[in-house]
């Protein structure tokens, strides 16, 4: 059978990550700016059409209209399946077409595999493809079977409509993408945590990562057999998740915008939700527009670090802000290598985790500056905005549907690179390494 070949310009693997992902997003614009995708008569404004198909794709759930009144149900379908196959991610794409195409694993196919999902040994790339798979879609269904019977039992009259939204609900969750079928998120399920807390944990495993989820399937028992990432990522996250929580109860507990009019138990739970839904979620059941600044700072601070590396996650990464703490107590100790547990830390990690912090936040502060020129929103707000959408967490204050068309072009630009990576949007220019064969004289400048 004969091989589909693409031109040697764009058939590097570093450069084929994003062209797929772009691809995507643009076959997504199309089909939403079709008539039957949109609820009222006239066309779709393509700038709405292509934030949202970006927004779907690389899942974040930033939306500049009203999911559940402007798009139609094949319209909110065609979200759902861009929503799907953007968090399964390009190793399932690259991986289905190298077996359809050529009927086996091609080397191009397993370079695109481990450029996504950080796989070092190319036999584990097919068999880790359907792991995946398994994994995402019973997760999704155990969630859609819970938020299904709660919604029939409480919410619904029908079971047709019930299983809608259940299903809706279980992907965006698992694939930590913020749509809803409601125009309020879930405002109305607020204090319900039937609905909040398998919502929340959803999300929460779709942000650990599939290489910490399935390690844990063989070695939950053993934590001190973990490797390295798996250890920063699970007890990062459980760290970042009861630090977000307590801090967000302490500054939200007696604000009526937010969570000061609930009983204490529905406070106790929207205080999960948040920590939750800043680390990369972006449903909602209260009004972040309302929270106050000192709160907008702690989860702009969440978003901006994300969740674990390989995972729906955006961000840095857990791994990345923790190794980079490890960095600095390092430095702070005076040690000659940096050491996580008894394991020490390769110097080209270290570089590659400063260079993403650093690009991330010249990314970040770039965007936030250009949206206030383009806006005539306050700091926080854009930087709020902007922190989610590089994140890919979807919380916003309510100003993406306000902001000019200029602007959410901006937003779509930071999403997509929040969701590729910005190590591999950087990289996909630069395709050839090359070993040095000369150690050039040292110099020490004055740092500091």
């Amino acid at each position: 059978m004969t091989r589909l070949r693409l031109p040697a310009a764009i058939a590097h693997p570093v450069r084929l990550l994003p062209l797929t992902f772009l691809v995507l997003i643009v076959v997504g614009t199309i089909l939403l700016l079709l008539p039957f995708a949109r609820t009222k008569h006239g066309s779709t404004n393509f700038v709405d059409a292509l934030f949202t198909s970006t927004s779907a794709v690389t899942i974040t759930g930033l939306a500049t209209v009203d999911t559940s009144a402007y798009w139609t149900p094949a319209g909110q379908g065609i979200i759902l399946g861009l929503a799907q196959v953007g968090g399964l991610g390009i190793v399932a794409l690259a991986t289905v077409l190298g077996l359809f195409i050529g009927g086996r694993l091609g080397l191009r196919t397993r370079l695109v595999a481990q450029t996504d999902m950080h796989v070092v040994n190319f036999g584990e790339v097919g068999p880790l493809f359907r792991r995946v798979a398994v994994m995402m879609f019973g997760f999704q269904a155990a969630i859609a079977a819970v938020l299904t019977a709660r919604y029939r039992q409480e919410y619904f009259d029908d079971l047709p409509t019930a299983l809608w939204h259940g299903y809706f609900d279980a992907v965006m969750a698992f694939n930590n993408a913020g749509f809803s079928l409601n125009a309020d998120s879930l405002t109305e399920y607020a204090g319900d945590g039937l609905i909040i807390i398998p919502i929340c944990a959803g999300v929460f495993l779709g942000a650990v990562g599939f290489p910490v989820l399935a390690e844990l399937f063989k070695e939950w028992r053993t934590p001190d057999r973990w490797s390295i990432h798996t250890r920063l990522t699970v007890w990062g996250s459980f760290l970042l998740l009861v630090a977000g929580a307590g801090m967000f109860l302490a500054l939200e507990w007696t604000n009526t915008g937010t969570i000061g009019d609930q009983p204490w138990s529905h406070k106790l739970l929207s205080g999960l939700e948040a920590s939750v839904m800043t680390r990369s979620g972006g449903l909602n059941s209260f009004d972040w527009g309302a929270a106050s600044g000192e709160t907008l700072s702690v989860a702009t601070i969440l978003m901006f670090v994300g969740g674990g590396s390989a995972s729906m996650a955006g961000g840095i990464k857990v791994t990345t802000f923790l190794l980079l703490a490890f960095v600095i107590l390092a430095e702070l100790r005076g040690d000659p290598d940096v050491t996580v547990g008894n394991r020490s830390v390769n110097l080209s990690v270290i570089r590659t985790g400063l260079s993403i912090a650093l690009i991330s936040v010249m990314l970040v502060t770039a965007s936030t500056l250009i949206v206030m020129l383009l806006s005539d929103f306050s700091f926080e707000t854009v930087l709020f905005e902007c922190a989610s959408a590089f994140g890919t967490a979807g919380l916003s204050t309510g100003i993406t549907t306000e902001l000019p068309a200029s602007a959410k072009i901006v937003l779509s630009v930071l999403m997509f690179v929040g969701r590729v990576g910005t190590i591999t949007a950087a990289s996909a220019f630069v395709l050839r390494r090359r070993a040095t064969r000369y150690h050039l004289p040292e110099e020490q400048p004055i740092i500091g």
